[in-house]
């Protein structure tokens, strides 16, 4: 009976060394969804921009019309544990100016790991011109 008391303690030990090791894990893995959420929203963004920007219409979306678009829609899906203040959206000007024309769109996002650093997410669309 003796020799059970001596190790009542141990699994309260165990638990103690093991749980950073755990909590560390489920961060890295919480960001790292995050990380893969905030790249499809980034290629999102561009391809709303790209197909609001390439739909015929009268007048023809400006490129800063085309960036609000993408900017709206990455902003308020971004997220990230850290919020980066580094977004950028570009569209050349002068895109869509006739039919067949090849409009890019690009957006650049920092996502900022909990722990670690940071990684830059970039994503293009390109789509013809209507």
């Amino acid at each position: 009976m003796a020799k059970w008391r001596n190790k009542r303690g141990a699994s309260a030990v165990e638990f103690a060394l093991v749980l950073p090791i755990l909590i560390l894990l489920f961060i890295g893995i919480v960001d790292f969804g995050l990380l893969i959420y905030d790249k499809q929203v980034i290629t999102n963004a561009t391809r709303e921009g790209a197909r609001a920007g390439i739909v015929s219409k009268v007048p023809r979306l400006s490129a800063s019309d085309i960036t609000g678009v993408v900017d709206a829609y990455a902003k308020d899906r971004l997220v990230s544990l850290r919020p980066s203040t580094r977004y950028k959206s570009e569209v050349p000007s002068g895109a869509c100016t006739a039919f067949g024309n090849d409009l890019v769109v690009t957006a650049a996002y920092d996502h900022k790991f909990l722990l670690v650093t940071t990684v830059n997410l970039t994503s293009q669309a390109s789509m013809k011109c209507e």
